[in-house]
């Protein structure tokens, strides 16, 4: 069986830019948030039971849900993110899982990227995980310039997470995001290098 590292880190703390150079050395990467997309399409496995639950409202005119409603929706109710939480959870974790075991069987290392990697108890999956991390001054204005939003619905999803000091004792290895690009990149060459491959 390979080696599988967990990759994980706060809302818009630099995560993609390390599975972006992963991908492009040639490593299988699992986009959780990706999977999530394809569960939550017409015709997915989390399509119908969204739709049940919060009603016609969350969908956009092409039938598509309207994602930006449904993650408000989510993130401003505690009821309703401990209703995601088992319900999708559950959904999304059988996915995931039988994605692990194929890949597993194929790949000398491979990676999950899973944002909620040690609030969902995804840790015990995976060999090492390793954490990016920005301050969450940085962290909160990257997430308001990237998805376009106010200050208070910023705050609003970066506390519906654990704070990243939590996940940083949590961790095998954080990788500092404060800097720029090729800082963080760095760290990752080293972590691979570490491993002999």
């Amino acid at each position: 069986m390979g080696k599988i590292i967990g990759i994980t880190g706060g809302i818009a703390s630099g995560k993609s830019t390390v599975t972006n150079f992963l991908r492009q050395k040639g490593f299988e990467v699992v986009d959780a948030d990706a999977v999530v997309h394809q569960l939550q399409k017409p015709g997915g496995r989390l399509y119908q039971i969204l739709v049940e639950h919060f009603g016609e409202k969350i969908l956009l005119e092409n039938g598509e849900l309207n994602r930006p409603l449904l993650a408000s929706l989510i993130f401003n109710s505690f009821d309703e993110r401990e209703w995601s939480k088992q319900t999708q959870g559950k959904i999304i974790c059988q996915e995931l899982g039988s994605l692990r075991e194929k890949l597993a069987q194929t790949e000398a290392l491979f990676f999950m990227d899973i944002p909620l990697l040690f609030e969902q108890d995804y840790a015990s999956w995976f060999d090492e995980t390793w954490l990016v991390y920005v301050n969450r001054d940085v962290q909160l204005e990257r997430l308001m310039r990237r998805d376009q939003i106010s200050k208070e619905a910023a705050e609003s999803r970066l506390n519906s997470q654990w704070p990243l000091e939590r996940k940083i004792s949590l961790a095998s290895h954080s990788l500092d995001n404060n800097g720029n690009q090729e800082q963080l990149i760095a760290q990752v060459v080293q972590l691979l290098d570490e491993m002999c491959l």
